[in-house]
Parts: structure tokens; sequence; C-alpha cells
């Protein structure tokens, strides 16, 4: 029964698929002059994904599910779809409680819950170098592809859509660093000035894992459970990420009509793009210079990668990671340490699609960013993507923050809202990857990697 469900859906999904592509062929060269047995496809398949949503039951089929309902709305209801905008408002103004709370308990449990770097020393100063230079390649992978392809190009911003626009006259480098610290906390949190509630939750988070265990374990457990809660708070309010999708994508299609789609394509096409040149030019090259076992890695991480790319969330695959490599050779103290240190500090699929993301956003926006402009938001990115990879699509959460620390509109998130389902799950495998892969390299650069051998010849010499 599970096989036909799935292969139901999967069908579904092809005949919606051949019927917008067909639909934007037949748009520009008008390449035929009658739609029906198109609207019978579409609908066919369109009834058919409802069904397989109401039977799953899942929020990631039922956002997917949305875009489809919200571009019929659009396309043949436009003035309903005009009370779409509002539905979208409600979900970012939402995402944006979040945003400070959010950033201060994972930023200060990641640091001042670390405090142990005084005794791991060596191997957690290794681990956090290694952790930002990958990260900070990422970040400029992310940033050149999506200036290569320039997915968010092209696209023809309706008038009666609000936006920002960066000033005239912008500020001078001094100005920016001046910027960046906060004079008053609660006035940076009321104005949307992530960075500064960044900088201002390192400071504390230092400052926190300074004092001794009695004296900072009640504010570390505040902000744990700050932490927890708008984790469970994220979750809530992305039940409403649906009708938020749905909505947005509807008003957007009754104004820019299908011709959105295409944007969009480019933009998961992008990013699966980047995530590729960096497993194959970064972290493979890391893994053959280190002399990583490759056929044993690969075949170490296959389930727990699977796991992560499947419900798109890093949690989810830990304690599989975990073990596999315990079992693969990598002592278990290192493991203990580096992955779940790696899941506050290096997020390299994450990191990579905020680069691109963003800047994708100001391409939409029809906002020119200058290459100065483009690596301060790089250089924000890196800081505020901190610790997100245990929640599913968190990261919409930092894309909104920094595209409003950088005054650019919001309307472009609607966009890519409706295809983030998609681009979290490769994101998430490639920082599952990433953090199993530094497990080997942390080891290996202490000294202490000693590959196992199979089970297979475990049981043969004991027999023998």
């Amino acid at each position: 029964m599970n096989t036909i469900k799935k292969y139901l859906f999967q069908f579904s999904l092809l005949l919606i698929s051949v019927y917008f592509i067909i639909w934007y062929l037949s748009s520009v060269i008008n390449l035929f002059q009658t739609s029906q047995w198109f609207d019978f496809i579409r609908w066919s398949g369109e009834i058919l994904l409802i069904f397989y949503a109401l039977k799953r039951k899942s929020l990631t089929v039922w956002i997917f599910t949305s875009m489809f309902i919200g571009a019929e709305i659009g396309l043949y209801f436009p003035q309903i779809a005009q009370n779409g905008k509002m539905l979208g408002s409600i979900f970012l103004r939402c995402i944006k409680a979040i945003i400070a709370p959010l950033l201060f308990g994972t930023l200060v449990v990641g640091i001042a819950g670390h405090s142990d770097l005084k005794q791991i020393g060596r191997m957690g100063l290794k681990s956090i170098i290694y952790f930002e230079v990958v990260t900070t390649v990422a970040l400029f992978i992310g940033l050149a592809v999506v200036n290569i392809v320039k997915p968010g190009e092209g696209i023809a911003k309706p008038d009666i859509l609000e936006e920002k626009i960066i000033p005239t006259s912008p500020k001078s480098w001094q100005e920016h660093i001046i910027d960046i610290f906060p004079e008053n906390f609660a006035k940076s949190v009321s104005e949307g000035l992530i960075l500064q509630v960044v900088v201002f939750s390192i400071l504390f988070g230092i400052g926190l894992a300074m004092l001794n265990d009695s004296k900072k374990k009640p504010m570390l457990s505040f902000c744990e459970s700050l932490s927890e809660i708008m984790f469970k708070f994220t979750n809530i309010v992305m039940l409403f990420a649906p009708f938020a999708v749905g909505g947005a994508i509807a008003y957007t299609v009754s104004n820019m009509g299908m011709e959105m789609f295409l944007p969009l394509a480019k933009l998961v096409g992008a990013l699966y793009m980047g995530l590729i040149i960096f497993l194959s030019c970064v972290l493979l090259p890391i893994a053959v210079i280190v002399k990583v076992p490759i056929k044993k890695f690969i075949s170490a991480i296959t389930e727990p990668v699977s796991i992560a790319f499947a419900t798109a969330s890093s949690e989810s695959a830990l304690p599989r990671a975990i073990e596999e490599m315990e079992r693969i050779g990598v002592p278990p103290k290192i493991v203990g340490f580096v992955l779940p240190t790696g899941y506050s500090f290096n997020l390299d699929g994450t990191t990579l699609y905020l680069s691109l993301a963003s800047i994708f956003v100001a391409q939409v926006a029809g906002i020119p960013l200058t290459i100065g402009q483009q690596i301060l938001i790089c250089l924000t990115l890196m800081l505020t993507s901190k610790g997100v990879a245990g929640v599913a699509r968190a990261s919409i959460v930092i894309l909104a923050a920094t595209v409003s620390q950088f005054n650019m509109p919001m309307w472009p998130v609607y966009l890519i809202m409706a295809v983030d389902v998609i681009m979290d799950m490769g994101r998430t495998a490639v920082n599952v990857i990433g953090n199993c892969l530094a497990t080997i390299v942390i080891a290996k650069w202490e000294g202490e990697y000693k590959p196992k051998m199979d089970n297979e010849k475990i049981l043969e010499v004991n027999e023998f």
C-alpha cells in the first residue's frame, strides 16, 4: 500500500511538472492553441496531490501542495488572491518575533555550554578554526554561483508591492563597524538590528563561560530553556506555513503571472549546483589530503545523510552519525565533542544557501549590491547562521533577519518559502556530510584516528 501511495505521489508530481513546463513554453512561443488537455492533466495531478496530502498529513507535503493551490487561485481568482499578501505578512511577522530570542539562546548556549574548550584546549581550537574556514568557503561559493547564474534577474516587479531600498548615500566603513556594536540591547531587538543582537549574545556567552559552574548554571539553564522554547515556537509558526506560502504565491501570481516559477527553478538549480561544487571541490579534496578512506566513509554516512535529507533536520541524523563515526574508528571523545559543536559552527550547506538566497532577494527586488556590500552580508551570515541545524526550515528565520538587517524588501522571501522545502533537504544533507568529515579530520589532526576492520574481517580473525 505504501508503494502505491509513493508512486501516486510521484506520478502526480510528474504530471504537474510536465504541465507547468508546457504551460510556460506555450505562453512564450504560442505552441498550442488550446489548453483543454493541459487543464485536465493539471487538475488530475493536483487532485491526486491534495488527496495524498490529506492522507500523509505532512507539513512538507502540505507546503508543496499549497504552492500549486496558490498558483491556481492567483491565476483564476486574482481578486481573491490580493488578500493572500495578508497571510504572508502575518507569517513573516511571527518569524521576525522569533529571531532575537532564538539567536540569543542558541549563541549563548553554543559558547557558554562548550566552556570545556579550556579543558579540551588544542582540539577545541583546531575544530573552531576548521569550522570557520570551511563555512567561509561555502559562503563564497554560494556568492559566486548566485552572481554567475543570476536566478533572480528578469522578474517584472509589480508596483503595488512594498519595498525598502538601500539608502542612496551609503554608510562609510567606519559607520558600518560602529553599527555592529549595541548601545542598548532592547533597542537592538525592537529595531531588528540583528547583528547587534548577535554581538551582544557572543559577548554575553563569553562572559558566562568565564564564571564557575555554580554561578553560570542558572543562566545557562535559562538560555537552554529559551532556546528550546523558541524551537517549539518555530514549529508552531511553521504550522501556518502552508497558508502563508499559498497566500503569498497566489498574490504573487496574480500580479506577476506564471513566469515567477522560472526564477524559482533557477534558484533551486543554483543551490544544488553550489552544493555539488562544494562537495567536489572542497570536502572531497579535504578528504583526499587527510587520507580519509573514501569508500568506508561513504558507506558510514549513507544512512545518516539519508535521514537528514528525508527529514530536512540535522538533529534527527545525529544519533546515527555518532554511532557510525565511532564504528569506523573515530574516538568517542572526539565524536562527542566535534559533532555537537559542528551543529552550531559548521553548517556548510546552510551557509551556502543563505549567501545565495540573500543575494537572490536583492536580484529579484532589482537592488544592485556592490562586492563590498555582498561580502558584508556574508560576514553577517557567518554569525547569524550559527545554531540553527536542529530545526527544519529555521534558516528562513535567519534569511529574514539578514534581509531586514540590510534594508532589503521582504516580499521576495515569499517566493523562496515556496521552494524552501526542496532546498532544505539538500543543504541539510551537506551539513551532515561536513560534520561527519570534520570528526575524521580532527581525529587525524590529533593523531587518534584508528580505522577499524569490517565486521566480517573481525569475525574471521576471531574464528581463526
